[in-house]
């Protein structure tokens, strides 16, 4: 007989009472158990010890601001974070996914946004490198562009990256899909979820301009076409961990208006 596959466990760290218990129903709807924490030191006490699958975090909390609970328990954990704030600067949500978090969602919230957004995001695919090739005729560079379509050998080059017994490489850039990690000259690279989804993809296809349209529906999911401001900010954070000198790139080029492509190995 076959048993049932665990629940996913979800903590939510929120001080108000209400917000709480509409986070408990909407995610136990979602097929989450959920376990409640009032405060920051609470909410990274029970990271330690329950090892959640998602955590809802609240920006404005009692003892320690959601910032900083964010920044000590992204080393714990591995779970998808949403910051949950009643500010909607743009400066909040700059610092929340700095910091570590996946998402983040405005009060008052809708139930079924977030559980839209939560969804979304455990449909994500957990090996970015082994994503399906590139059809003919879709997502090919535009003209003008710096980029060959996919697929198409560029002149004089040589290969930008190649599949060595399971890894993908990319000059000094080593990553294990499977194993999820991400190494740079031979040291591991302290990537969040996101961001090793996000360079596997992009060395999955380097020849490729990867819009970043696709970049949403490949790592995000469906319904963020106006998020593109998320596959910014993490490509930012991506380089930082990349040493990258933002002036001369090494890694990974700007394409204006479109998306990212790879820098050819010898040309970095």
């Amino acid at each position: 007989m076959t048993s049932e596959p665990a629940a996913r466990v979800a903590l939510i760290i929120e001080d108000d009472a209400d917000v709480r218990q509409l986070l408990v129903m909407t995610l136990g709807m979602n097929g989450f158990t959920t376990i409640e924490a009032g405060s920051g030191r609470e909410g990274v006490a029970l990271v330690r010890e329950r090892r959640p699958d998602l955590v809802t975090l609240d920006l404005n909390l009692p003892d320690i601001d959601g910032v900083e609970v964010c920044r000590q328990i992204r080393p714990l954990t591995d779970a998808y974070i949403i910051m949950i704030t009643a500010r909607q600067d743009e400066i909040d949500r700059l610092i929340g996914l700095e910091i570590g978090a996946d998402d983040f969602v405005v009060k008052p919230f809708s139930p079924r946004e977030v559980g839209a957004r939560v969804n979304a995001m455990f449909r994500r695919p957990r090996n970015a490198g082994s994503a399906e090739p590139q059809r003919a005729g879709s997502d090919t560079a535009p003209a003008g562009s710096d980029a060959a379509p996919a697929g198409s050998p560029e002149v004089g080059a040589t290969p930008a990256s190649e599949s060595v017994e399971g890894l993908l490489v990319h000059g000094p850039i080593e990553i294990d899909t499977e194993g999820r990690i991400a190494m740079l000259d031979g040291a591991e690279l302290p990537l969040t979820r996101i961001e090793f989804d996000l360079l596997a993809t992009l060395v999955s296809g380097p020849r490729r301009v990867w819009q970043r349209e696709t970049l949403l529906a490949r790592i995000w999911g469906d319904g963020w076409v106006n998020d593109q401001h998320l596959v910014e900010v993490h490509i930012r954070n991506l380089r930082k961990k990349l040493n990258e000198d933002t002036k001369a790139p090494r890694f990974i080029r700007t394409v204006r208006g479109v998306g990212y492509r790879m820098i050819p190995p010898s040309a970095a």
